[in-house]
C-alpha cells in the first residue's frame, strides 16, 4: 500500500477540508484498486502536484504512471485531452477510470524546460508544442468563447470592489479582450495551462505535455500561464517592456499564431492574475507582504502588456 506525502495531504486537507480529509484516507486503497484493475506494479517514490500524486508502476505496456487527482470539475477533461491527442506533443494515456479521477499514463522524465535557463529557447519550446497540441477539439469539451461574457463581468467587479494601482485603460483594455476574443475562435484543443512545469524531457519526442485542462477555442489562450511562469526572469532584464514584448514575439512565431491576439490574451491574463491575487492570493503567498508585492508585480505586469 502507498504512503500518501505529508505535504499533499496537508495542502489537500487545507484547500478541501472534510471532503479532502475523507479523500485522502481513501487514497491508498483508491491506488491499490486501480493497480490490480490494471495490472500494475508501484516502480519508484510517490511524487504529487497540486490537486493529485503520481504513482511510478511497471504496466503491461512498459514504465508508466498512476496518476490520481482530487475529483474538482478543473479535472474532467484532462482524459479527453490525451484521448485526442492520441501522443502527439502529450503523453499517451494507457487506462481511465474516470469516476476515480485516475489514469495510466505514458512515464516521461522529471527533466522541464526551466532548467534550460533561457527565456527564449523556454519560450521557443512551449510556442512549437503549443502548436503540435493544436488539433480539432472533441465536440464536449468547455468552450472559452461560453466563458468570456463571465470574465468581462468579473472585471468589472474587481475593478469596483478590489484596491489596485492598475489604470483605468489597462483594465479597460482587458474587458475589450474579454469581449473581443470570444468571437471568431476555433475549435481547436487548447491545453489550458501550458508552462515549462508541465512540459517533460521525453524519448518518444523531445518534450511532452501534461497536465492540460482541456479547452476548446484560441491556442493563443495559452500564452498567459506561460508568460506567468516566466515574469520573475523577464523582469531581470534592463528594458522590461522589451523583455515581455521578445517573449511574445518568440511564442507567436514559434506557435504560428496571430501576434496581436497573443498579446491580447497575455494583457487580458495578466489582468486577471492582479485580481485573484488580491480575492484569493497564491500558493506561493496567501497574506501579508509577499502577496503585497506578487499583487504590485502583476499590476505591473498589465500595465507593460497594455498599448498606449
Amino acid at each position: 500500500m502507498i504512503r500518501v506525502p505529508e505535504a499533499f495531504a496537508r495542502s489537500t486537507v487545507a484547500r478541501e477540508g472534510e471532503p479532502g480529509s475523507r479523500w485522502i484516507a481513501e487514497l491508498p486503497l483508491i491506488v491499490d484498486g486501480l493497480l490490480d484493475r490494471w495490472s500494475c506494479s508501484p516502480d519508484g517514490e510517490v511524487t504529487h502536484g497540486g490537486v493529485g500524486i503520481i504513482v511510478p508502476v511497471r504496466a503491461p505496456a512498459g514504465p508508466a504512471v498512476l496518476k490520481v487527482s482530487f475529483p474538482h470539475p478543473g479535472n474532467v477533461h484532462e482524459p479527453d485531452a490525451f484521448a485526442a491527442w492520441g501522443g502527439r506533443g502529450a503523453v499517451l494515456l494507457h487506462e481511465r477510470a474516470d469516476e476515480r479521477f485516475a489514469m495510466l499514463l505514458e512515464r516521461a522524465r522529471p527533466s522541464t524546460p526551466a532548467e534550460i535557463g533561457d527565456d527564449d529557447e523556454i519560450i521557443r519550446i512551449a510556442g512549437r508544442l503549443s502548436r503540435r497540441l493544436a488539433v480539432p477539439a472533441p465536440a464536449h469539451l468547455p468552450r472559452l468563447r461560453d466563458r468570456a461574457p463571465a470574465w468581462a463581468d468579473q472585471l468589472r467587479k474587481d475593478a469596483e470592489q478590489l484596491p489596485h494601482t492598475m489604470p483605468d485603460r489597462v483594465i479597460g483594455a482587458a474587458i475589450a479582450s474579454a469581449e473581443d476574443l470570444a468571437h471568431g475562435q476555433p475549435d481547436t484543443l487548447v491545453h489550458g495551462d501550458l508552462h515549462p512545469g508541465n512540459i517533460l524531457r521525453a524519448d518518444r519526442e523531445p518534450w511532452l505535455a501534461v497536465d492540460p485542462k482541456g479547452y476548446a477555442g484560441d491556442p493563443a489562450y495559452d500564452v498567459g500561464a506561460l508568460l506567468k511562469s516566466r515574469a520573475l526572469s523577464l523582469l531581470r532584464a534592463d528594458d522590461h517592456a522589451r523583455a515581455f514584448n521578445r517573449a511574445l514575439d518568440v511564442f507567436a512565431e514559434s506557435a504560428e499564431l496571430d501576434r496581436d491576439r497573443v498579446h491580447r490574451w497575455a494583457q487580458l491574463h495578466a489582468v486577471q492574475a492582479a485580481f485573484h491575487a488580491r480575492r484569493h492570493g497564491f500558493h506561493v503567498a496567501r497574506t501579508g507582504p509577499d502577496l503585497e508585492a506578487i499583487a504590485a508585480l502583476a499590476d505591473h505586469l498589465a500595465s507593460l502588456l497594455t498599448t498606449p
